[in-house]
């Protein structure tokens, strides 16, 4: 019972046995007695149809008795069914006939060859209550349905008029469709049983080659995509499972090239601070070298510090851990507070630094990862251009859409597009190649963009971001 396949083989063996028993325990039964009550409606229709027959019939003083018992075959045989007439003694005396005081008399009957169907306490109780009385009743071990219909002569109940008619053909009938559901259940459920065990079969089947694929998936061993060969909910499942190791080996792959890089990358400039350290601790060092040395050792620290603090900005990106506010920024006041930071870097690069930031370019976005978007392209700005480079910064609505672009007229880039790809850098000794790739993230997690633009000489970036009326533009009307 512990196999998929077992416990569905037995639930819709289960199903159907029950299907089947509530057939044969509650609806046949329900069948014969629809069918006897039938019989019994029957019955009480055709009495009350000769009821004023019989009566004319039992008036009359000049009727003979072989009139009579033709007549009451004849009343029989239209009814189809057999009829005794009886006649009542009553005690006398009585303000109220009881029926342990009436008796009865056969007076005709259709069958004479036959024992009379006799129902006293039937024909009794329509005696006293004035009116049709039916009920089951049997005769030589067959099963009948009874009929007691009581008739007026001058006023009072002086026959009864007793119609009875076989039930066996109900109960013949009802017992033929209990032997077909009987025949018929075993071999629905024989076939339930077969069927249901090789369905089940088939979809433990399914189900078993998904867990030995995310078996082998967990332990890192990723396989080839498993045949998606049905449209239900297993071969939805298949194909979501395909999907998630399609990703899974993608995101494996990034992950070990992201690891290999790392480390290459925060080896360099380990190993570059050991061996710094190994010659400062030479003595012989006269102090212009020495101080050389520390400035390239804190050139290094600060490499390291930066990587540090961009390796832990990609992994909260790519945990989805970034946390977003949106809300109206003013970027061209927010790039003039950056720039204002980068002063003491401008001076020192001896950077011609020009300013076209106008006022009130609003746009939706968050304010410190603008702020930080900023920072690094004004960094990579400086950082990989001569001294002295001309950098221009400038803000404007296009499109729609607020733009932010930092352009230098430095070496240019050597591949537009390779440049936001993690760890690429131009120049290995001036970064990591992270800054771009973080901005670019970010740009996007705020629906906007970040691309370069095609120039002659230079270097540009272009910070897009969505406006606050280009956001609420789809719940307006067209063309507002």
């Amino acid at each position: 019972m512990r196999l998929l396949r077992n416990k569905l083989a037995l639930v819709f063996f289960a199903i159907v046995a029950a299907a089947f028993s509530v057939l044969y325990f509650f609806v046949v039964p329900q069948l014969q007695s629809n069918l006897e009550q039938r019989k019994l409606d029957d019955l009480e229709l055709a009495a009350k149809t000769s009821r004023v027959t019989l009566e004319t019939l039992t008036d009359r003083p000049d009727v003979t008795a072989d009139e009579l018992d033709t007549r009451v075959r004849s009343i029989a045989d239209g009814v189809g069914a057999r009829l005794t007439l009886l006649g009542v003694q009553q005690s006398t005396g009585a303000e109220e006939p009881r029926a342990e005081d009436v008796r009865f008399y056969v007076i005709t009957d259709s069958r004479e060859q036959r024992k009379v169907p006799e129902n006293r306490a039937l024909a009794a109780r329509a005696v006293v209550e004035g009116r049709a009385v039916s009920g089951r009743g049997s005769i030589a071990g067959e099963r009948l349905g009874q009929l007691a219909q009581p008739l007026s002569y001058r006023g009072r109940t002086a026959r009864v008029a007793f119609y009875s008619e076989s039930l066996e053909e109900a109960s013949e009938t009802v017992s033929f469709i209990r032997t077909r559901i009987l025949v018929g259940a075993g071999a629905a459920l024989a076939l339930a049983l077969i069927g249901s065990y090789l369905v089940a079969q088939a979809l433990s089947r399914r189900v078993r080659r998904l867990e030995q694929g995310a078996q082998e998936v967990a332990a890192g061993r990723f396989i080839e995509p498993l045949p998606v060969d049905s449209k239900d909910e297993l071969g939805q499942l298949t194909r979501a499972f395909n999907d998630m190791q399609s990703q899974l080996r993608r995101v494996d792959v990034a992950r070990k090239e992201f690891v290999a890089t790392a480390s290459h990358e925060l080896r360099t400039p380990i190993f570059s601070l050991g061996g710094f350290v190994e010659l400062l601790q030479d003595e012989d060092l006269d102090e212009e070298t020495r101080r050389e040395f520390l400035d390239t050792m804190a050139e290094q620290v600060e490499r390291l510090q930066k990587l540090a603090v961009d390796l832990l900005d990609l992994s909260r990106l790519d945990a989805g851990s970034v946390a977003l506010e949106r809300e109206p920024v003013d970027i061209g006041e927010l790039a003039r507070t950056i720039v204002g930071e980068f002063r003491p870097a401008v001076v020192r690069h001896e950077t011609e630094l020009e300013l076209h930031l106008p006022s009130r370019v609003q746009a939706l976005c968050d304010r410190e990862r603008v702020a930080q978007i900023m920072r690094i392209l004004l960094d990579n700005a400086l950082r990989h251009t001569p001294e002295g480079t001309h950098v221009t910064v400038s803000a404007e609505r296009r499109n729609g859409a607020a733009a932010l672009t930092v352009a230098d007229e430095g070496p240019g880039l050597p591949d537009e597009q390779q440049v936001f790809d993690r760890f690429y850098t131009g120049d290995a000794t001036r970064g990591a190649g992270l800054g771009l790739a973080i901005a670019r993230e970010l740009a996007e997690r705020m629906d906007g963009s970040l691309g370069t633009a095609k120039s002659t000489a230079g270097a540009s970036f272009t910070l897009r971001l969505p406006t606050q009326e280009r956001t609420a533009a789809p719940s307006g009307r067209p063309g507002a």
